[in-house]
């Protein structure tokens, strides 16, 4: 079995904006995450994104462009060292959609990723920086680390064993 650290997205791995990233050139990596990260793939964790896009249901962005923020996203950390697993995301908003079982706090990104992954829930983490992210990672069996927008991961490694 695997262990991994899933990651929200905004606010995590990029700039938090206040709404939505809509624009690739609004995508900002934070880069004082490189090493924190590079230390819990030393540890032997997979990373793994788990992130709401409710506003491709709005249409304030489209699907090409989010692929385009994630292949930066991917891009960017493997050149630092970093392998993103892989990047799982909701497209669904509850005013558009209604309910779903993916959209954070569900927990259905979670449980594929541990499934395909062969993951042990038992020894992984979840880092968000909503209170959603740590009921959807323990809905899935997986310890919430809750974090302030744009906060270092740094501060929070040793919260991970």
């Amino acid at each position: 079995m695997n262990k991994a650290v899933f990651l929200d997205r905004d606010g995590v791995l990029n700039r938090e904006m206040g709404d939505y990233v809509c624009k690739l050139e609004d995508f900002h990596i934070l880069e004082h995450n490189f090493e924190p990260l590079r230390e819990l793939q030393a540890r032997g964790y997979l990373l793994v994104v788990i992130t709401n896009q409710g506003g491709l249901a709005k249409g304030w962005y489209t699907r090409d462009t989010l692929q385009q923020m994630h292949e930066h996203l991917i891009k960017t950390y493997a050149d630092q060292g970093i392998k993103i697993t892989e990047a799982y995301f909701c497209n669904h908003h509850p005013e558009y959609n209604g309910s779903c079982l993916c959209r954070k706090p569900g927990s259905l990104m979670l449980e594929k990723a541990i499934a395909r992954y062969q993951v042990d829930a038992s020894k992984s983490y979840f880092i968000g920086d909503r209170e959603r992210d740590v009921i959807a990672g323990e809905a899935a069996g997986v310890r919430g680390i809750l974090i302030d927008s744009d906060q270092p991961l740094g501060e929070v490694l040793e919260l991970i064993s």
